[in-house]
This record gives structure tokens, C-alpha cells and sequence, in this order.
């Protein structure tokens, strides 16, 4: 449990000599910003991560903004985390690699939220958030990036509010600091909506957030999140998704390249006796363990962009830490920045099938036009990793370097491992075989896609299929 509290003007802003010095940077750079305000008050864990607590943030302080009258920006609450960097530097939470490197995870996660009239003291559900977001990265090890989403899929203030998701950006006034414990950046919370979500999904997040600055009630200039906003930047200006969404994927693709998803793949070429079979994987029964390297091949491949649920749902594979966006090239590679391709693991042999059938639940579903439209037609790949186990779906067009699917044999397995290799013709009549997927609005459950001819099969199923496998 948190507890509020005004910090010691001493002890927080460096006055003894034993202040941790990593704490003692990140409060120097708010001392820049808010020089007034001394003794910000502050949700602090009763018991501190290191020692067995719950949370992974030390502190959260919480500054009052008079934001900028001649830009236009009205007053907020500002939110400073403490604790996803390293703060003390003796291995108590983050191993100490050198100042040249990311301190900790090498970023602090800030929030901005509108001032009510009246409201004299600052919320302080923003901190339990903030709480989560670092439980995920700690339990993960994934990091965020500016222009990364969250799929969080509940009011983030647990009101009726439209505000049900997150975008990341660079906070725009907290600059890098460097510590002695290496950099520490400042990623800005910016909470969306859900058609504002679904299109950093099916375009990027950078774009988006860049047309919110543009839209003074959406965030302005400095993105402050407003939980009363009823209205999303596309209901106050139509022309937004045409002009700029629609064109945005046409010529640059989805950034999106997996996420998290209910999914599972059936081997059709094989009878469920064959014990060489892929079936395994299938709902209602033991799924093979992925070799390291397939592990670590599906990591890079959802190194950015992935779905985040605070429901039950486990959490992204993607372990690695960055900081840093990879530019996008149209001739995209399944191999990995630090290793070659992939090498069948010696137990694991990779296998041509000739007929598979494709299992999506709904909100799986939604997404296939953003993975073939955004990501095939631009030469990319897309990944669906399973939250209930090994299973992985991963979607290639003929420019994907590095993929064990071919034009000659396109549906190959390695082990749970699913790759499909289409071509551009059949991703066409897909997506307008596909086209009611587009719809925001419920679909009638379940719902039956197949290509004969190409020998694929696809259903969107509810998710009681997923959640009661034996059923």
C-alpha cells in the first residue's frame, strides 16, 4: 500500500550527504522545472520494492503546472516516477553496469493531467497506474520507447471515462539527465481513446501523437490527458483519418509488428494421431516448447508495439531491453540485430505443411486487416504470440528476409511456430474477403474464412473458446 506525504525539503533535494545520488539527479531536474515548489507531495511505497513490497517505484511526486498561458496550455498536474532507474547504485534493485549505459531500465514514466476548477490537491490515482506500468516492465524486462501503445481496455481512472488506453511520448519539457549511474530519459503517459488507440495500432504511434498536439482538447502542444473528454481527435475533425490515418498506412505501413493475442494454429495436413504432428499446439492440449533461439527470433520480432492488458493476460515474450526506435525499411528481416538467422534447434526440425487452419478470437481478428494491409502490402512481417503458451503465428510477405516460409511451400512450422508466407495477389483478395473485419461495431460470433485453393482456413471465435479450452 502507498502512502501520501509532503517529502523533507532536506532529504529530497540533496541537503545530506548520504541522498542516493540517483534519486538526487531525477529531483534536480524537477527542481529546474519547479523551483517553488519544495516539498512536492508525494506517493511513496510503505514498503519499498528491494525489500520484498509490491511496487517497483520508490516515489512518485506529483508538481502543480501553470502550463504555458502563451501557448495556450491551461494548468495540470505533473507526475514524476522514481524507481525504474537505478537510484542507489548498489545492486539493491538494478545491477550496476557504468554511468555510459542506461541507468536501470534507462527511462522514469511522467503523466500530465488536467487541473479540475476547484481541485486544490492532485489524485492520486495516477500513481497506482504509474504502479503498474513499472510492475509490467520489472516482470517482463521490456521497455518502452516514444510512440509505443498500451492496451489497458478499462478507464484509466476506473470511471465511465473514454480515456481507456496509453501512448508514450518524450516528455516535453523533462530533458535526459545523466547520472552517475548512466542516462535516465523521461516517457510521458498520454491516455487515448479507443479509436485513437486503433490507429497508432494500424499506422503509429508518433503520428498520432502528433495529431493530438495539434487538437488543444485532445492534449495540445504538451499532451496533458483530459479524463472528461468526450470526444475523440477524429470526431472533432473528420478529415483527420482520411487525410492524414488512411494516406499515413497507405505510403508508410503499420510500425505495429506483433502483439499478444488468442490464437492457435491446426496442422490439417496430418491426422491428430501422428505423432509428428503440430497438433500439439492445438486448444485442449500440451504445447512443445519453443527452442531459445525461436525465442529469442519471435522476441526481435515483436520488439515493438505490443498489446499490454491489465486483465488477466500474460504479459509480452519480449525480453530485451531498448531505448531506442530501429528505422523502418521496406525490405523488412525476421533476423535478429545481434544475432544471425535462425538455426533449427537440433530436436526441432522445420516442417512444410501443406493445409493449416487459423484461430483468432475476436480482437485477434480485428487485426488481420492491419497485418495484412498495413505490414504484408509494405513488405513487413506480423507476429500473433500466444497469451495462453508457446504458440506463434507470424505472418510474411516475399521481401522478409530470414523466414523459413517459401512462395513453393508457404505454411512452416517449427515446432509451435507458425509461418505463413503470402503474396501480394492473395493478400489483396484477402482483405476484401476480410473487409467486414474493419467494422468497430460487434460481430456475430463465430465467424468462417477459406481459400480452398490456397489451402487456408481461418476462424474468429469467442473467447470462451480460448479461456475453456477443454470445453
Amino acid at each position: 500500500m502507498d502512502e501520501v506525504r509532503p517529502t523533507s525539503g532536506a532529504q529530497a533535494h540533496g541537503l545530506v550527504p548520504l541522498f542516493p545520488p540517483g534519486l538526487q539527479a531525477i529531483y534536480g531536474e524537477c527542481r529546474r522545472l519547479y523551483p517553488e515548489q519544495a516539498n512536492p507531495l508525494q506517493v511513496t511505497a510503505i514498503v519499498k520494492y528491494w525489500l520484498g513490497g509490491p511496487d517497483p517505484l520508490d516515489y512518485i511526486s506529483m508538481y502543480r503546472s501553470v502550463g504555458s498561458p502563451s501557448q495556450d496550455i491551461h494548468e495540470h498536474w505533473h507526475y514524476v516516477s522514481f524507481g525504474l532507474s537505478d537510484l542507489y547504485g548498489d545492486n539493491r534493485v538494478h545491477e550496476f553496469t557504468g554511468a555510459d549505459g542506461p541507468s536501470g531500465f534507462g527511462f522514469e514514466l511522467t503523466f500530465r493531467l488536467k487541473r479540475e476548477v476547484g481541485e486544490t490537491a492532485p489524485p492520486t490515482w495516477p500513481a497506482e497506474l504509474m504502479q503498474g506500468l513499472a510492475r509490467y516492465v520489472f516482470q517482463s524486462e521490456n521497455t518502452f520507447c516514444s510512440g509505443d501503445h498500451v492496451s489497458w481496455h478499462s478507464p484509466l481512472d476506473n470511471s465511465e471515462s473514454r480515456i481507456q488506453h496509453m501512448l508514450l511520448t518524450e516528455d516535453p519539457q523533462m530533458q535526459p539527465i545523466q547520472t552517475p549511474f548512466g542516462t535516465v530519459g523521461f516517457l510521458q503517459i498520454v491516455g487515448v481513446c479507443t479509436e485513437e488507440l486503433q490507429a497508432a495500432q494500424q499506422w503509429n504511434g508518433q503520428g498520432i501523437l502528433e495529431l493530438m498536439r495539434g487538437v488543444r482538447v485532445a492534449g495540445g502542444p504538451w499532451l496533458i490527458t483530459d479524463m472528461r473528454r468526450g470526444e475523440t481527435i477524429f470526431d472533432i475533425d473528420p478529415l483527420l483519418q482520411q487525410e492524414r490515418v488512411d494516406q499515413g498506412i497507405e505510403t508508410e505501413g503499420s510500425n505495429l509488428s506483433g502483439v499478444s493475442a488468442k490464437c492457435v494454429w491446426d496442422d490439417l495436413s496430418r491426422p491428430p494421431e501422428d505423432e509428428e504432428d503440430s497438433r500439439s499446439i492445438c486448444i485442449g492440449s500440451q504445447p512443445r516448447r519453443l527452442s531459445d533461439k525461436d525465442t529469442e527470433q519471435i522476441r526481435e520480432t515483436l520488439r515493438k508495439g505490443l498489446e499490454f492488458n491489465s486483465k488477466a493476460a500474460l504479459p509480452p515474450i519480449n525480453s530485451q531491453k531498448q531505448s531506442l526506435e530501429r528505422p523502418q525499411s521496406r525490405k523488412d528481416s525476421l533476423e535478429s540485430e545481434s544475432s544471425a538467422a535462425i538455426v533449427p534447434h537440433e530436436l526441432v526440425r522445420t516442417r512444410q505443411l501443406e493445409s493449416v487452419h487459423l484461430k483468432f478470437n475476436q480482437e485477434s481478428g480485428t487485426l488481420l486487416p492491419l497485418c495484412l494491409r498495413g505490414r504484408l502490402l509494405h513488405g513487413r512481417h506480423f507476429t500473433y504470440k500466444s497469451i495462453n503458451g508457446d504458440t506463434a503465428i507470424t505472418f510474411v510477405s516475399t521481401g522478409v528476409e530470414g523466414a523459413f516460409a517459401t512462395e513453393e511451400h508457404p505454411f512452416a512450422a517449427h515446432g509451435p511456430w507458425l509461418q505463413i508466407l503470402l503474396t501480394e495477389e492473395f493478400v489483396e483478395q484477402m482483405l476484401g474477403d476480410l473487409q467486414e473485419l474493419n467494422t468497430r461495431e460487434e460481430t456475430k460470433m463465430p465467424k468462417e474464412y477459406s481459400w480452398p485453393e490456397k489451402k487456408l482456413k481461418i476462424s474468429v471465435l469467442p473467447d470462451s473458446v480460448f479461456d475453456n479450452p477443454l470445453q
